[in-house]
């Protein structure tokens, strides 16, 4: 299995501005050196539109890691599909396999917050027929070394367009990040791509039907199997005990969560109860000590299968000391004994 991170690069609340947003891109960049030397296998980029966030353009962070690393994989989580432009996505995703040797990825999403929608002048009422259509140019685009004929209704038309330049590896991983509505599972599997779900909230047991549909309707589809993966996205604070690592995450987790769903500063309000509840043994959050947090992701796998497990670690302001020292806990404790249990495991994509 693959053990990643991502983040959206929010901001704690409270401290917003320049000098704020220079020191969290500094931090994500040291970050994502940590966990290409530590070998972990993926880091994720988030993107939002907001002053409280610091990253609205993902490949620019996407470069600057790229730059600094040697292996780890690099991938949007999520580029909001919707309200961008996919000969523009796909060109941003080849120039960051080139420069990073053939190790760019992209997750593309509707998108659970819409402040992209007005700002890039689009309409909410088109929300599912902007994902439709702009999902189908880009896999077209993606899956075509010719030039590009495109008739839709969001975009202007081509006609054997050149779309350049070219990755630097031939078909980089696209992957669907979903939030559990059977649609997204039955897009992805007729698509032919890799979904990742992002579980943030409810009891694991409850996606498996979900998963089930994406292989499905994979297979229903006749694509090759062997590019059927799923990955699963959630929150996650590791330290060496647990109770600490209880205790020093709840306010962070709780002003992240209350500010920062749809319903801004009216949104959730998490109580101590609900927050023990979510971080218990079959519970959607990752918080604990090293043991805790290899037993639910092997859990997780019982249940799914999954090729990779992607871990928000850095949420509500969390110091950078504590961060550093779950990538390292992730690394050298998680990690091998993730592998080592899941060593010799039947993938479902070949069941």
């Amino acid at each position: 299995m693959e053990i990643g991170l991502y983040t959206f690069g929010d901001l704690p609340v409270g401290t917003l501005g320049p000098e704020a947003s220079r020191r969290r891109l500094s931090e994500i960049v040291e970050a994502a050196k940590l966990a290409d030397q530590a070998g972990l296998s993926v880091f994720g980029i988030g993107e939002h539109h907001r002053l409280d966030y610091t990253i609205s353009v993902p490949v620019a962070v996407m470069g600057a890691i790229a730059a600094v690393t040697k292996n780890i994989k690099i991938t949007t989580a999520v580029t909001i599909l919707s309200s961008s432009d996919p000969v523009r996505i796909f060109e941003e995703l080849a120039t960051i396999d080139l420069l990073s040797g053939g190790r760019s990825e992209l997750t593309v999403g509707r998108g659970a917050f819409i402040e992209s929608f007005p700002l890039f002048g689009y309409d909410l009422g088109d929300y599912d027929a902007l994902y439709e259509e702009k999902l189908a140019l880009l896999l077209q685009i993606a899956g075509s070394d010719e030039g590009v004929t495109w008739r839709g209704r969001f975009r202007p038309a081509l006609e054997d367009a050149e779309i350049a330049p070219r990755p630097y590896v031939k078909n980089p991983p696209i992957w669907i990040g979903a939030g559990g509505t059977p649609e997204s599972a039955i897009r992805a599997g007729k698509a032919g791509v890799p979904l990742n779900l992002a579980n943030i909230g409810g009891e694991p047991a409850r996606f498996r039907p979900f998963i089930d549909l994406y292989r499905r309707s994979f297979r229903d589809a006749g694509h090759d199997t062997s590019a059927m993966k799923v990955g699963i996205s959630s929150h996650l604070h590791v330290q060496k005990d647990s109770q600490t690592a209880l205790d020093e995450f709840y306010p962070h987790y709780a002003s992240y969560i209350g500010h920062n769903l749809p319903n801004g500063d009216n949104g959730w309000k998490v109580s101590r109860d609900d927050y023990q509840r979510l971080a218990g043994p079959r519970g959607a959050l990752f918080v604990g000590s090293p043991q805790q947090i290899i037993d639910k992701i092997l859990y997780e796998y019982e249940l799914f299968r999954h090729d990779r497990f992607m871990a928000q670690i850095d949420i509500g302001g969390l110091p950078f000391d504590k961060v550093a020292k779950g990538i390292e806990l992730l690394a050298t404790e998680v990690l091998p004994a993730v592998r080592k249990a899941t060593a010799g495991a039947t993938p479902l994509s070949a069941a």
